[in-house]
């Protein structure tokens, strides 16, 4: 029995010393350089990542003849790919973070356990959101906004999306392991290579086979399996410094519980948004009627194209903070905090800037017919006044998360759009009209903001000092 204990502890110390140069680097390498090695790829990871259903919406909103109403019918089943998405972020990002904190205290088979038990609960996910959304897709997609002339779009795209579900949870889920380790730039080269594969076989699949709405949903879920391979294989290599092993699969209540604990933030900000569209496409069918709900199809898509990179950047710094939160350094984790909301805002403030003063830049990538361009510019300075500071609230959420507290995380994660949003989605137009719609998101956003703040400097602080406290004491 000694043997056996002195084996493993023989195996885990063999490991660290094998890899301990590559996360190590979280606690020691200089805080600048460290940010933007971690960040640039990250940042590039989560643009590319995008794509896959930006690229699918620019393609389908070219279609001769029918692209605008198909566009229209696919961006009814956004709500359905988010609601996938955030069932990866629960496992993924719920993980993750724990995973940087228990190597930072160098206990790297603990974060193996929490590494494996993701698997687990990702596999679990995809059976599930597969069979769920197959069985009762119809109704799904005509609450979410779909009409009778959109609805056939809407269900040639999910059906086939719906297949690769795994390859989605399995690419997206576990690559945040990879970039807790500090390897950012595989990560990168994870998500670089499906989407550089769905580029070349969408026009092939939707025009060059003349398979319209069905080829990008096609030419999406391959590119999302080869991720998912490259991932995985990384993953199960000695390139890692932590490895999925099959004992670890089998879920163990208690490692569950921990990601459940911190996933549930991520979840709820990623499934919300799903409930955020469906409240806003019910909205705009009911005021307007199919011409609006196309504007928040291409609305979304830019929302995508400004926050996603920021996310990018909180990503980034997420295991500096988390590893160095563990090993008990302050001074690092403050330093890295106050470069990631300096980066995040600048960021939003010109993103989303562009979008307010230059819609039609963003617009004219998404279709060609003039009333939909029209009209879309028309509301977009509106809609997304309120994202030109939202960098702030996405680094301090991000902060909280890594930092492991999971109940100011999830509030955050609801304030903006279920205690905020949704309700004054529904309230404003009954006395602004369909404008009320637009005008709701700044609104929200503006509040969230403030909030966010505040609750951060009388929260995080105390969180720190007291780490700092007991760092002191263990000394």
């Amino acid at each position: 029995m000694q043997d056996s204990r002195q084996g493993s502890g023989n195996m885990i110390e063999e490991r660290a010393a094998d890899t301990s140069k590559q996360d190590e680097r979280l606690g020691t390498e200089p805080l600048g350089r460290l940010i933007v090695s971690l960040a640039v790829p990250s940042v590039a990871a989560q643009i590319i990542n995008v794509l896959y259903n930006i690229v699918d919406r620019i393609y389908i909103g070219h279609i001769a003849g029918y692209g605008d109403v198909a566009l229209t019918g696919v961006g009814v089943t956004f709500p359905i790919l988010m609601v996938i998405a955030a069932f990866s972020a629960f496992a993924g990002m719920g993980g993750a973070p724990l995973a940087s904190i228990e190597m930072g205290k160098n206990r790297y088979e603990e974060a193996e356990k929490i590494l494996g038990n993701c698997v687990g609960l990702l596999l679990i996910f995809s059976v599930v959101l597969t069979g769920g959304f197959l069985i009762f897709k119809r109704p799904v997609l005509y609450t979410f906004g779909a009409s009778n002339a959109t609805i056939v779009y809407a269900e040639e795209y999910i059906t086939i999306y719906l297949i690769g579900t795994v390859f989605v949870q399995l690419a997206v889920g576990l690559n945040t392991y990879i970039s807790a380790q500090g390897n950012a730039r595989i990560a990168m080269l994870s998500v670089l290579i499906g989407a550089v594969l769905n580029i070349i076989l969408d026009p092939i699949f939707i025009f060059a086979f003349g398979m319209g709405v069905k080829g990008a949903a096609f030419a999406t879920i391959l590119s999302q399996a080869v991720s998912a391979a490259w991932v995985v294989r990384f993953l199960t290599s000695k390139k890692s410094v932590i490895r999925i092993r099959r004992k670890y699969i089998k879920l163990n209540k208690k490692t569950v519980g921990k990601i459940a604990a911190l996933g549930v933030s991520p979840f709820a900000m990623q499934s919300t948004e799903s409930l955020v569209v469906i409240t806003l496409n019910a909205g705009l069918q009911r005021y307007g009627g199919d011409l609006y709900v196309g504007t928040m199809s291409i609305l979304t898509s830019i929302m995508q194209l400004i926050t996603i990179p920021v996310q990018g950047i909180t990503q980034g710094v997420q295991p500096i903070l988390s590893y160095n939160f563990g090993a008990g350094k302050i001074d690092r984790v403050k330093g890295a905090f106050v470069r990631m909301v300096a980066v995040c805002l600048t960021a939003t403030l010109l993103l989303a800037g562009i979008a307010v003063f230059f819609p039609q830049i963003y617009v004219q990538l998404f279709t060609d017919k003039k009333e939909l361009i029209d009209l879309t510019c028309q509301v977009m300075p509106v809609y997304f006044m309120g994202i030109t500071i939202f960098g702030i609230q996405l680094g301090c959420q991000t902060t909280f998360l890594s930092l492991g507290e999971a109940k100011v995380s999830l509030f955050i994660a609801l304030l903006r759009k279920v205690i905020l949003l949704i309700p004054m989605a529904v309230i404003f137009p009954k006395f602004m009209g369909v404008m009320g719609i637009y005008r709701a998101e700044p609104a929200a956003d503006f509040t969230s903001v403030t909030v966010t703040v505040i609750l951060f400097i009388f929260t995080a602080k105390k969180i720190l000092r007291n780490t700092g406290k007991n760092d002191m004491i263990n000394k």
